[in-house]
């Protein structure tokens, strides 16, 4: 159900650009995951002796780049979507769709989730949380904070998505009726 939306307002461009080179650049960490995991492997199965702090690492590696990659999806418009369905409906009907499936279930699933992380990225914060393993990492409330920022990220996306799709529904029903028969 690929849209062809037109670029939106200035904001709404700058928002999906900043999001667009964030997850491009985030894109590099699975590298780093990938080269992770192959030296977990190779220490645990080849020497015997594996690494919890490569282990913790690989979790906090693969949560950053899902958590971070859902916004990046919705500005790309590769999320997984209905398209078997859709396809038999027209572009006014699918935007349609997109409005009421943003403003109905991605807003306020989202909003949700962003209001509690943040407790609880707080908690991880005031405690400073760290791995209940002695030889792990120190930092467990760095990973917990990745969760409400990319909820903020994907509530702004999600809010530029609304604002094109509503704009791009509501131009051509403009130029249809100041063009249409009179």
């Amino acid at each position: 159900m690929l849209l062809k939306l037109e670029k939106g307002p200035g904001f709404c461009s700058r928002i999906e650009n900043f999001m667009v080179r964030a997850g491009r650049a985030l894109a590099w960490l699975n590298i780093v995951l990938i080269a992770n995991i192959i030296i977990q492997v190779v220490l645990r199965y080849g020497f015997g002796h594996g690494s919890v702090v490569l282990e913790e690492t690989q979790w906090h590696l693969y949560g950053i780049c899902i958590m971070f990659a859902i916004p990046y999806a919705l500005v790309e418009d590769s999320h997984i979507r209905l398209d078997v369905a859709a396809r038999k409906f027209s572009d006014k009907t699918k935007k349609t769709i997109e409005i009421f499936g943003i403003l109905l279930l991605l807003f306020p699933m989202v909003t949700v989730l962003l209001l509690h992380s943040l407790d609880f990225a707080y908690e991880s914060w005031r405690i400073n949380e760290s791995s209940e393993s002695p030889m792990g990492l120190p930092w467990r409330w760095a990973i917990k904070s990745v969760i409400p920022l990319s909820m903020f990220l994907l509530w702004l996306v999600s809010a530029t998505r609304l604002i094109k799709v509503a704009a791009s529904l509501f131009k051509k029903d403009s130029t249809r009726s100041s063009h249409g028969p009179q």
